[in-house]
């Protein structure tokens, strides 16, 4: 497992997938939200590709986000994207509702980096989120990274068109979190 100072990615267990769908994905507002595509219902029992790990995926790792406090499963955690060959990846999180707002994200964020600096030696990490994400990019930003750009009006959520915006971290300026 990898900690934080208040949250530990660990490898999804079987008994985590009921929990996230339920409290992530059957939520039709949220899903549309976290996804680059349109909400669509996924039958229990399903090989939902969101929720179930590909061990032999190398483009991907995902995480659930545990309370280091309980191991109360708090959300997922996923490195995405990865390119090995520019040593680049983008990452992403969703919290449970009853998770949020308790600064959970950055420290998250904050072991996403760790994971893609540390462990797989990546040079850049990059998040895409809604511009009106005040959480996530708060997150982002409080670890270092920087805003890049606007992609206006590229994501259609929910009947409309939203910006992203588009935030970068590269190694040489990540400054790690001092673990007393």
């Amino acid at each position: 497992m990898l900690k934080g100072d208040k949250v530990g990615l660990r490898a999804r267990h079987e008994d985590d997938i009921p929990v996230l769908r339920t409290e992530l994905y059957d939520d039709v507002v949220n899903s549309a939200r976290a996804e680059a595509g349109p909400w669509r219902p996924i039958a229990p029992g399903s090989k939902d590709p969101r929720l179930v790990v590909d061990d032999e995926a190398d483009g991907r790792v995902p995480f659930s986000v545990v309370e280091l406090a309980g191991g109360t499963l708090i959300g997922t955690a996923t490195l995405w994207g990865i390119d090995t060959h520019n040593r680049c990846a983008h990452i992403g999180l969703g919290l449970l509702p009853s998770s949020r707002g308790q600064g959970y994200g950055t420290d998250v964020v904050a072991v996403l980096c760790h994971y893609g600096f540390v462990v797989r030696g990546l040079h850049r990490l990059q998040i895409e989120t809604l511009a009106d994400n005040s959480a996530m990019l708060r997150s982002a930003e409080r670890n270092g990274f920087v805003r890049e750009g606007v992609l206006r009006s590229s994501a259609w959520v929910m009947g409309e068109f939203l910006d992203e915006v588009l935030l970068g971290l590269l190694a040489q300026d990540w400054k790690p979190a001092s673990k007393g």
